[in-house]
C-alpha cells in the first residue's frame, strides 16, 4: 500500500470508530462525547470518500470497502443532523399575528466565569431588550456587574456560586413561586419559576445547567441525563405552557436529549432552522449546540437567532416566542416509545430521583 492509501485506510478506521461508539450503551464520556461532533465526523468522512476515489485504485476490493464505510458514516451522521437544518419541516410554526402582549423573549448566555467583558453582554442585553436573560456560569462578580440591568428588569432570582455553576435570571415580566433546586448534585443549581405575561398568561419555566460527562467532571453521563430525565417527566403531563432552557451540556441531537424531548413532549424551535451551535465561541471548527430552548406547544415563534461572542467560550441565543395557542394547533414533537421510559427509569433509580423532586410552580 502507499502512504497515501495506509492515510486513508487508519483514518477510514477511526472515522468509523467515532461513529459507532456512540451505539454502544455506556455512560462514560468517552462514548458520550462522540454524539457531538456529528457535523464534523460527517465532514471528514465525505472528504475521505472523495478521496478514496480520486487516490485509491477502484478496481481493488478494499477501495470499495472504504468507499463503503464512508458512506455509510456520512449517511448515519446525516441522520442524526438533519432535523436541525432547512432541508427539514419546522416543528414550530412563524408567528402569524404577533402581539407584544403574549410575547416572552428570552437570551441565554454562559458567560464563562473568567470573562470580564460584562460590558459586551449587557450591550446585546440594552440592543435586544430581551424579557428574561438567564447567565449560566455567573459568580458575585457578574452579579455585581448585572445589577444595572435591574432598573430596568426589576425581577429576578439569583444563585452566585464560584464552582462554575452560578445561574441568575433577570426579568421585566413578574416571577411567581421561584425556587432554586439542586436536583441531582450538591453544587450544580437549576431556577425555577412562573413567568407572567403582559396578558396575564402564566408560563412555567425551568432553567438548567447541569454538569457535563467530561474528564474534569463527572466520569459518566448519569448525573446530567438524571436532570434532563425528571424534568421531562415533572412537565410531560402539565397543561400549563412551558419553557426549558439553558445550557444543558448535550448537543441538541443526541439520545439523551432526543429522549428529553420525547418525554417531555416539548417542542424544539430550531428544527428545520438550523443548528444555532453556540459553543465552541473560540473554535469555529469545533462548534455545536449546547444552548437550548425549549417549549410546549401553546408557543409560536417569532425569531431565534445566535448573538455576536461576549468574549464567552458560548454565544449567547435570542428566542422571541408567542403564546398563540390557536395559531400552534398540529404542533407536535418526537413520539415516545416503550424502551424509552425503560431508559428514562434506569436512569433515575441509578442516582435516586424522581420527577417529585422538580419544583412545580403554580398557575
Amino acid at each position: 500500500m502507499t502512504s497515501m492509501q495506509i492515510v486513508i485506510f487508519i483514518l477510514t478506521v477511526l472515522t468509523v470508530i467515532a461513529t459507532l461508539l456512540p451505539l454502544i450503551n455506556l455512560k462514560h464520556w468517552f462514548f458520550r462525547g462522540m454524539d457531538f461532533p456529528r457535523l464534523q465526523i460527517m465532514f471528514i468522512a465525505f472528504t475521505l470518500l472523495l478521496a478514496t476515489y480520486a487516490f485509491l485504485d477502484l478496481e481493488r476490493p478494499i477501495t470499495l470497502v472504504l468507499a463503503t464505510a464512508n458512506l455509510f458514516c456520512v449517511c448515519w451522521q446525516l441522520w442524526w443532523i438533519l432535523p436541525y437544518t432547512t432541508l427539514w419541516s419546522k416543528e414550530v410554526k412563524f408567528v402569524k399575528n404577533f402581539n407584544s402582549n403574549s410575547q416572552l423573549s428570552i437570551m441565554t448566555s454562559n458567560v464563562l466565569a473568567t470573562n470580564r467583558n460584562s460590558e459586551a453582554l449587557i450591550k446585546l442585553v440594552n440592543d435586544f431588550r430581551p424579557d428574561i436573560l438567564v447567565t449560566l456560569e455567573s459568580d458575585k462578580w457578574w452579579e455585581n456587574q448585572l445589577s444595572v440591568l435591574e432598573s430596568d428588569m426589576p425581577y429576578s432570582v439569583k444563585c452566585p456560586l464560584e464552582n462554575l455553576y452560578g445561574m441568575h435570571v433577570y426579568s421585566k415580566l413578574p416571577l411567581f413561586d421561584s425556587e432554586i433546586s439542586f436536583l441531582v448534585e450538591e453544587n450544580v443549581p437549576s431556577i425555577h419559576t412562573c413567568i407572567e405575561l403582559k396578558s396575564g398568561v402564566r408560563v412555567r419555566a425551568h432553567f438548567l445547567h447541569p454538569a457535563p460527562p467530561s474528564p474534569t467532571e463527572n466520569e459518566e453521563s448519569t448525573e446530567r441525563d438524571a436532570e434532563l430525565i425528571i424534568v421531562a417527566k415533572s412537565v410531560k403531563n402539565s397543561s400549563q405552557p412551558i419553557i426549558v432552557t439553558g445550557d444543558l451540556n448535550d448537543v441538541a441531537w443526541s439520545s439523551t436529549t432526543r429522549l428529553f424531548r420525547k418525554i417531555s413532549r416539548l417542542l424544539d424551535p430550531r428544527i428545520g432552522r438550523g443548528m444555532y451551535n453556540t459553543f465552541n465561541a473560540k473554535n469555529p471548527l469545533l462548534r455545536w449546540p449546547l444552548d437550548h430552548i425549549f417549549h410546549s406547544s401553546h408557543f409560536t415563534l417569532n425569531t431565534i437567532k445566535r448573538l455576536p461572542s461576549i468574549d464567552s467560550d458560548h454565544f449567547p441565543l435570542f428566542t422571541s416566542l408567542v403564546f398563540s395557542p390557536a395559531e400552534a394547533i398540529n404542533q407536535t414533537g418526537l413520539e415516545i416509545e416503550d424502551e424509552d421510559y425503560i431508559t428514562a427509569q434506569e436512569v433515575m433509580i441509578m442516582k435516586n430521583v424522581n420527577e417529585s423532586d422538580v419544583p412545580e410552580p403554580n398557575e
